[in-house]
């Protein structure tokens, strides 16, 4: 099976069959889908991790089905039903969807009409109905009475034989596949309010009346409605033409209508549909665009995501941070360049003049004391307000204060990572410690939290758990390792997305630096309890060893390519650390030269790229950024221009924050003065920009933003 399954992908996808066979080799000798894509270019064709996990996911929908095509088979050859015809059938099933209907008519169900028909001896009778020779059913019905089984009439008789004939007709493959196409392109969804749930269900207030295409429906209505049915708020609802339905059944059982056999199918095919095919079929199709919608809605938390964590880091830069708060004050942290946390205090510049003045006081002599360049500051409560203090304060003009977004910084504060970092520290001042790490280092910081708690979702919570989670978590791994790690430097959770590296290995890894200092070079790790040959192979050329013994250390040349550099070094007469620093060097050397067995020509045009910037980064760099002076949603008036940071990008547009505790809304239509099919091609999460405000409504907290007419369009 697993030949074919290479050449099906191979079809799907348009990928070599030779390299999805070493894709699939490699995954399955534990290889993960960054190490794969960045250090086995030739044997999988140069494939990006978006191809590696195409093909991942792919062989294992079609494992998946093989094991279902096997229980099958093992169920009716238990049975004694299986027959040439039936197991080659099931063999040539596709999907799983055309499987189960290979399958429906021998499943063993529950006592059904027409089960209790059978029963009482009618199946001959609707056998011979669908033979449909011209006879008046009514009458040969005669034959079938059996006051015993309880058919004491000829209408109970021939209501008996439509019983059978509708079920037979429900469970026939190519009805229930045109049925299902049927839904699926001319279906309607029709949405309604709940008698009496009207002001309850307020917020749904757009779907109360809504009718809608079911190809047509975005994925963000389709959730949106879904939940307002779980609230018990909608009811909702597929419909399709009951004509072109009964079509579909009458057509495929070959009726004459006007013969009086084909009369009763006629009356048998309602039925089924009614009763049997339209409730099915509306569960799968309803079961089919909610998983359409989750993939979509997947697709967009996953890229706000990545958008996040590979936002542009400050660096190793000294920050004071500021968690704000109004009662009970701001908590305030001095971390070091590396993050360590210097000093703690709270200030209370909301409470009276003598608290603001001391509160002014103590962050000018902090940011003298610890030489500080950088405020950051969490953007929720009080997070405008304690900017405004700090823009009041007298603080040197080369101080910047920068607003960062503290979504999740609560979760993490009161998670048990935190309490093993901090043990000696409350909750407040892990939140603050959080905010100033995460403008040091959004991806070292994020990585700590629960993706879903970051709050870059389309109805994360109503999408299929374990799909999110997959995809939350290849996402973090390929932003982890698109970086790469220091290795002296990280704490346990990144180094838990490094390729090859588990939980327990990553803590090792910690363990051991603490005992033995930092280490002096990658061959080293394997001293690390757990960590073994395959473990190293895998993550190696990931971590980085800053001003390590081995300048490669420091750069993604993995080190089983170590020997291929010293021997592009020494053509040159020169040592590895030379040729790096030597750009004519390493633009006199032929690639061509060092071809091997084992190293083909993008393996090593991967390595020239790093010998020219060891450990690039690939984040952008940091700039700094300020909101105007507007604080609450009262300040904004129509025309206005703002600087705002995008929070969220949806299906329907952008969220932006302009700084007022609010974020407004950029529909789709007004983010270019041009068609735009999806959002992120125009924004991306994280990103700063101008937007004018179109219209604001205070008493709905609704803020309408434009991007058209001003410096981002």
């Amino acid at each position: 099976m697993q030949n074919s399954h290479y050449d099906k992908i191979s079809i799907e996808t348009k990928l070599n069959r030779t390299h999805i066979a070493a894709v699939a080799s490699l995954l399955t000798d534990g290889a993960t889908v960054p190490f794969i894509a960045r250090y086995r270019k030739e044997a999988t064709g140069s494939m990006d991790e978006v191809s590696v996990i195409t093909v991942r996911d792919r062989l294992l929908q079609l494992e998946k089905l093989d094991e279902r095509r096997k229980a099958i088979l093992r169920s009716l050859d238990e049975r004694e039903l299986l027959t040439a015809e039936l197991s080659e059938k099931i063999d040539s099933a596709s999907t799983l969807t055309s499987l189960e209907d290979i399958y429906l008519p021998f499943r063993p169900k529950r006592r059904t009409r027409a089960t209790k028909a059978r029963e009482k001896g009618l199946e001959p009778l609707a056998q011979r109905i669908l033979l449909q020779k011209g006879d008046d059913p009514f009458l040969y019905a005669l034959e079938y009475l059996d006051t015993e089984k309880g058919v004491e009439t000829v209408e109970d008789a021939v209501s008996g034989a439509q019983d059978i004939i509708a079920e037979e007709l429900a469970h026939t493959a190519e009805i229930r596949d045109s049925m299902r196409r049927l839904y699926m392109t001319t279906g309607n969804y029709e949405c309604r309010v709940i008698p009496g749930m009207e002001e309850e269900g307020s917020k749904f207030r757009d779907y109360f009346e809504w009718n809608e295409s079911v190809h047509g429906t975005p994925s963000h209505r389709v959730l949106a409605m879904r939940r307002g049915e779980e609230k018990k708020i909608l009811s909702l609802r597929i419909s399709v033409s009951l004509e072109k339905a009964l079509d579909i059944v009458l057509t495929a059982a070959c009726i004459n209508p006007d013969t009086p056999e084909g009369k009763v199918i006629s009356e048998a095919a309602r039925d089924c549909f009614r009763r049997l095919l339209a409730p099915s079929i509306e569960t799968e199709t309803r079961l089919r665009s909610k998983e359409v919608a989750d993939d979509e809605a997947i697709r967009v938390f996953t890229s706000n995501l990545r958008e996040l964590l590979l936002a542009p880091p400050l660096g190793p830069k000294s920050v004071l941070a500021i968690d704000p708060g109004f009662r009970t004050g701001c908590k305030v942290v001095c971390l070091s360049s590396q993050g360590s946390v210097l000093h703690n205090t709270t200030i209370f510049p909301f409470m009276s003049e003598a608290k603001r003045s001391g509160a002014e006081k103590t962050v000018i002599g902090l940011t003298e004391k610890f030489e500080l360049e950088f405020i950051a500051v969490g953007n929720g409560t009080a997070g405008r307000e304690t900017e405004a203090f700090l823009g009041e304060t007298g603080l040197p003009e080369d101080v910047k204060v920068i607003p960062v977004n503290e979504s999740g910084a609560s979760v993490y504060s009161a998670s048990e990572v935190a309490r093993e970092e901090f043990p000696d520290f409350d909750i407040t001042v892990r939140g603050a410690i959080s905010i100033g790490r995460r403008l040091q280092d959004p991806l070292a910081e994020l990585v700590k939290i629960d993706p879903k708690s970051i709050g870059v979702g389309q109805y994360q919570h109503d999408v299929d758990g374990r799909k999110l989670q997959k995809a939350l978590d290849d996402t973090v791994e390929s932003c982890v390792n698109s970086v790469g790690v220091d290795l002296n430097t990280a704490s346990p959770q990144l180094l838990s997305y490094v390729s090859g590296l588990s939980k327990r290995v990553s803590r090792n890894i910690v363990k051991w630096s603490k005992k033995h200092g930092a280490f002096p070079n990658r061959q080293q790790l394997l001293e690390v309890k757990g960590l073994g040959p395959a473990a190293f192979e895998q993550s190696a050329g990931f971590l980085r060893i800053r001003n390590g013994q081995n300048p490669l250390d420091a750069s993604g040349v993995h080190p089983e390519s170590y020997s291929v550099v010293e021997r592009m070094a020494g053509s040159k007469g020169l040592s590895v650390a030379e040729l790096m620093l030597s750009e004519d060097a390493r633009k006199s050397i032929d690639l061509r030269d060092f071809v091997d067995g084992k190293t083909g020509l993008p393996t090593l045009r991967d390595i020239m790229k790093e010998l020219e910037k060891p450990g690039r980064d690939p984040r952008k760099s940091f700039q700094v950024f300020s909101f105007a002076d507007v604080h609450a949603i009262k300040d904004l008036e129509e025309g206005m221009i703002l600087p705002g940071i995008v929070t969220n990008v949806t299906n329907f547009g952008a969220f932006i924050d302009v700084g007022v505790h609010q974020d407004g809304l950029v529909h789709i239509s007004q983010m270019a003065d041009r068609y735009v099919k999806n959002p992120a091609d125009i924004v991306s999460a994280g990103e700063k920009l101008m937007v004018r405000v179109l219209e604001v409504d205070v008493k709905r907290s609704r803020i309408s933003l434009s991007m058209i007419g001003t410096e981002s369009n």
